[in-house]
């Protein structure tokens, strides 16, 4: 083969290799993440089926929930009529968008500066407290994270890549008496099973859990004292998030999420699952969230 054929073919392969780099989920503006799911129509979503933000409905086969249903009423006013789900375990999930196995996270996904450096977060749909959820009498008397500090043989559970785990440890919970467990319902199912003591989730989730029929042998720990963690007490913010480098995407999805929050349309839709006034972040942004040491 004479040099200008294998110069010609180098050219070949070099376009070739820099055509599928350039088709990469996170290749940025080359590969406009608003425009291809405004042309295809279909925005995807990855969730943890996790009760009230998002799950899998049985009696229908949909996946619903508040953050779920915000996605869907925000992708309507980007001109999306479809939204798919796509079930990661909940520590997976960031990993998940990373790699490009769906468009946004939604999942009812705590602000936190850690996560903020791996992904785009829009502002905040929901403003919550955290509690324990307990064998019914709550034996130990586990109405904080400092209790089960103080408790020498309190066991604390966790979902994994949940914020509790990072609150558990910034509170001195020893490392060897925190549980993890891969989801919410093998969490429950430990609490019951005697794993644990008490497990670590929003307010939200274990009113939702105790509406579905977990109360036949568990309970909300009440009343229960939200964490303070540097001297500020932790409330979470949830947020959509999506790829860092989808800034055309994550900033449409921002402005009309902007313009649907708080309206009556928004009350009623997100009502079904628990969520009242005294949720909304009242114009919060996630610049102010992670400005005000969210941890």
């Amino acid at each position: 083969m004479n040099a200008t054929k294998l110069v010609f073919a180098g050219l070949v392969l070099f376009g070739v290799v820099m055509g599928v780099w350039l088709l990469r989920p996170d290749a940025g503006p080359a590969q406009d993440a608003l425009a291809r799911v405004q042309s295809a129509g279909v925005l995807t979503i990855g969730y943890a089926n996790e009760a009230p933000f998002a799950y899998l409905d049985p009696s229908t086969n949909r996946v619903t929930g508040e953050a779920v249903e915000v996605a869907r009423a925000v992708a309507k006013r980007l001109g999306i009529a479809q939204v798919d789900g796509v079930l990661t375990e909940f520590g997976a999930l960031i990993p998940g968008l990373q790699a490009g196995r769906y468009d946004l996270i939604a999942a009812g996904m705590y602000i936190t500066a850690p996560r903020a450096q791996q992904v785009a977060f829009t502002d905040p749909t929901y403003v919550v407290g955290e509690g324990f959820l307990v064998p019914k009498g709550n034996s130990k008397k586990l109405h904080s994270f400092a209790d089960v500090v103080a408790h020498a043989d309190a066991r604390l559970g966790v979902v994994a890549g949940a914020v509790e785990h990072g609150y558990a440890r910034a509170l001195g919970v020893p490392e060897d008496r925190i549980v993890v467990f891969p989801d919410n319902a093998s969490g429950v199912a430990g609490l019951r099973a005697g794993r644990c003591d008490a497990l670590a989730l929003t307010s939200l989730t274990i009113r939702d859990l105790l509406q579905r029929g977990a109360d036949q042998v568990l309970e909300s720990a009440t009343p229960f004292t939200d964490p303070v963690i540097d001297g500020r007490p932790v409330r979470g913010h949830g947020a959509f998030a999506l790829r860092t480098a989808d800034v055309a995407l994550r900033e449409a999805f921002n402005r009309e999420l902007r313009a649907f929050l708080g309206t009556p349309e928004h009350a009623a839709l997100v009502q079904p699952f628990g969520f009242g006034p005294e949720h909304l972040p009242k114009g919060i942004t996630v610049e102010q969230v992670l400005g005000n040491g969210a941890p």
